[in-house]
């Protein structure tokens, strides 16, 4: 896929890692992390809840396959997605906090609108 940042990591591990922040994120509503991989989260966090706005057996098996908490995917399609069943699109936001101190790394906090 064209535009896909590698973020300094094989493909397996970028894989691993989106997914796990994927599901903290869809988890606890919101996680802190540098802008380059915030702007990864956000595009595979939005086709997540885009995917469990259908309640359709093959989008539920899409999502169960990638979010690596069962009881994640279960809010997704019972709380997350319904809250979003009239907005197409834009459901994460991306708010820059800054450098980071150890390296100067530029910082954001990605969230879910309300």
């Amino acid at each position: 896929m064209p535009g896909t940042r590698k973020l300094g990591r094989t493909t397996a591990q970028r894989t691993a890692m989106l997914r796990a922040m994927v599901t903290y994120l869809l988890e606890n509503g919101q996680i802190e992390t540098t802008v380059t991989r915030a702007k990864e989260v956000r595009s595979v966090a939005e086709k997540m809840i885009t995917l469990g706005k259908s309640t359709d057996l093959h989008s539920k098996r899409q999502v169960f396959s990638y979010i690596t908490k069962e009881d994640v995917a279960k809010k997704l399609f019972d709380e997350i997605a319904p809250k979003y069943a009239d907005r197409n699109g834009g459901y994460t936001q991306i708010v820059k906090i800054g450098p980071r101190r150890g390296d100067a790394a530029e910082m954001a906090i990605i969230k879910l609108v309300d």
